[in-house]
């Protein structure tokens, strides 16, 4: 009864719209006055992107690459916040809504606005000589990822928001009374971390790197989208 509400709404919302979308996929789909007409052209479209078209092969390399890049940053950055935050001290609430906020204000049209302005990455590095030397000096298959992750830091940062709220409640489920029997057993705050903690969160751990895989898969400015 609990889960009925969302099951329908999958299946209503989620479930339908992705099998009508794949059945569009075996078509050649022509929007006219009297409807949406459908000539089956069955892998064609598939056979196309992935063997024909080189800018959406090159495309979806890049992608993978930078969620290679993206997802560990994510889940780092996500955990220490929330460990942060976790801890008892004054406006504890108001910081929490501050990293809660870039998640409620990254709608397509929002973001694509600050992007366009420079918002979403550290202005000006890559035009530090440093950076620039570092770049030419690294080797073809890492140089891409690495300028990524330097002009697109904080948009990367920019999604972890839900992530930090879902360490958070995991963390206060954790037991206080396992880190008192550790600390009377001489374990430091770094071994708790290691050996209560970080186990602790393996689960919750795998459903924040799949749910922020698909939220840099469906996010609007994803090239892949964009293309298609």
């Amino acid at each position: 009864a609990f889960v009925l509400i969302w099951i329908v709404g999958f299946g209503l919302f989620t479930a339908l719209p992705l099998i009508q979308t794949f059945i569009f996929s075996l078509n050649q789909v022509t929007v006219q006055a009297t409807g949406i007409v459908q000539v089956p052209v069955n892998w064609a479209n598939y056979s196309r992107a992935l063997f024909t078209d080189s800018i959406f092969v090159e495309l979806l390399i890049g992608y993978v690459i930078e969620t290679l890049v993206s997802v560990p940053i994510v889940v780092i950055f996500s955990m220490i916040i929330a460990l942060l935050l976790n801890l008892n001290f004054r406006f504890k609430g108001l910081f929490r809504t501050i990293f809660f906020l870039p998640v409620v204000i990254t709608s397509g049209p929002v973001i694509r606005e600050l992007t366009a302005q420079g918002a979403t990455s550290v202005p000006g590095l890559q035009n530090f000589e440093a950076v620039t030397t570092f770049l030419a000096e690294l080797p073809r298959t890492l140089r891409g990822p690495t300028e990524y992750l330097l002009t697109s830091f904080v948009l990367i940062l920019w999604f972890s928001g839900v992530q930090i709220l879902i360490y958070l409640s995991s963390l206060q489920k954790i037991d206080r009374s396992i880190y008192e029997a550790a600390a009377i057993d001489g374990a430091s705050a770094w071994e708790a971390f290691w050996k209560i903690t970080l186990p602790s969160l393996s689960t919750t751990t795998m459903i924040i790197a799949i749910y922020t895989i698909i939220s840099l898969s469906h996010f609007s400015e994803n090239k892949i989208i964009r293309y298609i």
